[in-house]
């Protein structure tokens, strides 16, 4: 079963990742430790895109793996 977007929004937030507003539906999420930005599109209640999973979780897990080096 797919994950929620609001699902992908609790663990950036949980990692760390701030949010910046993005247009319409969209939010851009940033971390000092992660180059570049997450961009998460659609509504809280729809399901998460595969793609959209997988590229939350890497930045995930590279935050993570930087947080050890510093």
């Amino acid at each position: 079963m797919p994950k929620k977007i609001r699902e992908l929004k609790q663990l950036l937030m949980q990692a760390g990742f701030s949010e910046l507003s993005g247009k319409g539906s969209h939010t851009n999420w940033v971390h000092s430790l992660y180059a570049g930005k997450i961009t998460v599109s659609s509504r809280d209640e729809a399901d998460a895109k595969r793609y959209q999973g997988k590229e939350v979780q890497v930045a995930i897990e590279t935050v993570k793996e930087r947080e050890q080096y510093d």
